[in-house]
C-alpha cells in the first residue's frame, strides 16, 4: 500500500541550521542512488509531487527559455512539463547517477565532461551524467535552471549555487526545492531513542540557502517552506521508503548493522507513533527557492567612470 500524503503549509517553528557541513562525498551519493535507482522509482511519490508543485511556480515567472537545465533530473519526471512550459526549448537533464538516468526514455545521452554552447541535440532532450558542482557547460549558456530535491544531497550546496550562477545567462531564473532540517522528524526522534550512535543527514535551513543564493550572485532570492507528511501502514514500510529515497550517504555513519535489540527498539519507537487513524506519519520539510542571475558586480576598488555629458544633461533638466 503506498503512503498517504498530506500538506501542512503553516508557519511552523524552524530550527536554524547554522554552518551545516554534509560529511559525504559526491562518489558516496552517486553509489547510493545507483544501487537504489529501481527502488527509488517505486518510492518516489513525494519527489513527483514536489516536482509538480515546483513546476506550478513557473506559471508566475515571465521568462522564455531556449535551454532549460533540469539539475538532478533523476528519472526525468518533470521533462515533459518543462518542455510544455518552454515551447521549442532544449531540455538538458543532468544527474550524478547513471542508474537514475538509465530509467529515462526518449532522450539522447551524453556522458561528457564539457559541452560547448553551440552543441545542441537533434532531439529536444539530452541526458548528461555530471556532478552539479562541476557542470559541463559554458558560462551563460543556459536560460533557466530547475532543480527538484537535489541540492540537499550535494556535499557542498554553496558550490552548486555558484556553478549554477556561472552557467546561467544574466537575468535567467533558478527554481529549486530541497529538504529542510525538519525532514524525517519522527524517524530522527525514534533513532535518538533507539540508536544513539546514529548520525542523521543534516539538511540546510531555508535562511542559509537564501544567503548562499545571494553570495552566489542571485538577485532578489526568495525562499519559503512547507511541510508534507506521508503516512505509512507499518514501520518497515516507512524505513524501506527512506532507504529508497536516498538513505543516509554520510561517510562517517556507523558501518555495523544495529543489533537485533536495537532494531526491535527502533520498530517499537516508530510503532508507538501511530496516529488516531492507525497510521505512522513521517514529516518532510520542503524548502522552495527562486532567484535571478544578477549582473556581474564590479570588483572592489575598481575605478568608477562618470560621464560629464550625462551630468550636464541632468543639470539641464533641473
Amino acid at each position: 500500500m503506498p503512503p498517504a500524503i498530506a500538506t501542512d503549509s503553516g508557519s511552523a517553528d524552524r530550527v536554524a541550521a547554522g554552518d551545516v557541513a554534509f560529511p559525504a562525498s559526491s562518489e558516496t551519493v552517486r553509489r547510493q542512488f545507483d544501487r537504489r535507482a529501481a527502488r527509488f522509482v517505486d518510492a518516489a511519490v513525494l519527489v513527483r509531487e514536489v516536482g509538480r508543485r515546483l513546476c506550478e511556480r513557473l506559471d508566475v515567472i515571465r521568462t522564455d527559455a531556449r535551454t532549460v537545465l533540469d539539475l538532478g533530473c533523476g528519472a526525468g519526471w518533470q521533462r515533459q512539463a518543462l518542455l510544455r512550459r518552454f515551447t521549442g526549448s532544449i531540455w538538458l537533464g543532468v544527474d550524478l547517477s547513471r542508474g537514475m538516468l538509465g530509467l529515462q526514455d526518449g532522450g539522447a545521452s551524453a556522458f561528457a565532461r564539457w559541452l560547448p554552447a553551440g552543441l545542441l541535440p537533434q532531439s529536444r532532450a539530452l541526458q548528461i551524467c555530471a556532478d552539479a558542482g562541476k557542470l559541463p557547460f559554458e558560462a551563460g549558456s543556459v536560460d533557466c535552471v530547475f532543480s527538484n530535491l537535489m541540492l540537499n544531497w550535494h556535499p557542498a550546496p554553496h558550490l552548486v549555487l555558484a556553478e549554477v550562477a556561472r552557467v546561467l545567462r544574466e537575468g535567467g531564473p533558478l527554481l529549486f526545492s530541497a529538504f529542510g532540517p525538519d525532514t524525517l522528524l519522527e524517524l530522527r526522534e525514534a533513532c535518538a531513542a533507539a540508536l544513539p550512535q546514529a548520525r542523521p543527514v543534516p539538511f540546510v535551513d531555508l535562511h542559509d540557502l537564501g544567503d548562499m543564493m545571494a553570495a552566489a550572485g542571485f538577485a532578489e532570492p526568495v525562499t519559503d517552506a512547507e511541510r508534507i507528511r506521508l503516512t505509512y501502514a507499518s514501520p518497515r514500510q516507512l524505513l524501506a521508503d527512506v532507504r529508497a529515497l536516498g538513505g543516509n550517504p554520510r561517510d562517517d555513519r556507523p558501518r555495523a548493522l544495529p543489533s537485533g535489540r536495537q532494531a526491535r527498539s527502533l520498530l517499537a519507537q516508530l510503532e508507538s507513533r501511530r496516529g488516531t487513524d492507525g497510521r505512522i506519519a513521517l514529516t518532510f520539510e520542503i524548502t522552495y527557492g527562486i532567484g535571478w542571475k544578477a549582473p556581474p558586480r564590479p570588483p572592489a576598488g575598481a575605478p568608477i567612470s562618470i560621464s560629464v555629458e550625462a551630468l550636464r544633461s541632468q543639470l539641464r533638466r533641473r
